[in-house]
């Protein structure tokens, strides 16, 4: 099964190329700021399938951006929707816990009420009504706390400053779960090829790591399997202000996709062991 994706240097495009058949185009190739573009390259290939693993990311710079990112995380992903909805192919694009205003204490189902705190959840979200009004045999896949072996992230800050001080103030009332992007490719590949076979199981569903945790939590877990002496504080997301609001509860319930697709929710401590194994750093 021949699989376009767009994106091809972050950590969900870069564990998507590993499987056979999928083409990874770049900003070069295709660029989400230019929605057209991006059917251009889905008519020049011809897939069987699409993933968008693209997306604007800085969801701090976005409060000032918020016009560009929701023509990247908005308006691409509806024009790739609708091109492939055109070619009867289907369409897997990612979008993010944001979309929830982090109220509550229980995971999030997929049909819950959306109401983003800031402008990337925003931009987010105009993705998700894009695709949805272009139909046709599309997957919304809503994930949260990406880390991989790739790129800048959690994992790899925690990694610096856990060998350079003997304690870190983290936040602890921000609770979700680590989700590998490994896993996250794998699910997006395994509703490419069953909804090419059955498009009746369309829709918007949720994938992250368990258990639970919160960010600090995170951090002592990357500390034990590196081997790092470095304690963790725990504070309040007040004592750490920043540009855009993060949501409080970033749980989501995964149950329907396990049931659509047989997408079980990983262990993310399993992730994180070879995320740090990938980076020489398992202890």
């Amino acid at each position: 099964m021949q699989v376009l994706c767009f994106g091809k240097s972050g950590q969900l495009a870069q564990e998507l190329a590993r499987f056979d058949g999928v083409i990874c185009l770049g900003r070069a190739e295709a660029d989400l700021a230019d929605p057209e573009a991006c059917v251009a390259a889905i008519r020049q290939h011809q897939p069987a399938a699409v993933i968008n693993a693209a997306a604007y990311t800085a969801v701090d710079k976005a409060e000032e951006e918020e016009a560009l990112a929701t023509i990247i995380n908005g308006e691409a992903p509806g024009a790739m929707a609708r091109c492939c909805a055109e070619l009867g192919i289907p369409f897997i694009t990612v979008s993010t816990d944001y979309v929830f205003d982090g109220s509550g204490t229980r995971p999030w189902l997929p049909a819950d009420r959306t109401a983003p705190l800031n402008a990337y959840g925003r931009s987010k979200l105009a993705g998700e009504q894009a695709v949805c009004a272009a139909g046709g045999a599309y997957g919304i896949l809503r994930t949260s706390w990406v880390v991989s072996a790739h790129g800048a992230n959690f994992v790899k800050t925690m990694l610096r400053l856990g060998a350079e001080r003997d304690r870190l103030n983290i936040v602890a009332d921000q609770i979700g779960a680590p989700t590998p992007a490994r896993d996250i490719a794998g699910a997006c590949m395994q509703m490419a090829a069953q909804l090419a076979d059955d498009s009746s199981k369309a829709g918007i569903y949720h994938v992250s790591g368990a258990p639970e945790a919160s960010w600090a939590d995170f951090a002592r877990e990357i500390f034990d399997q590196a081997g790092l002496q470095c304690d963790v504080s725990g504070i309040p997301s007040s004592d750490y202000p920043t540009p855009a609001t993060r949501p409080l509860n970033s749980r989501l319930d995964c149950t329907s996709l396990e049931t659509a697709f047989g997408v079980t929710q990983p262990d993310w401590r399993t992730g994180l062991e070879t995320i740090l194994k990938d980076l020489g750093a398992f202890r």
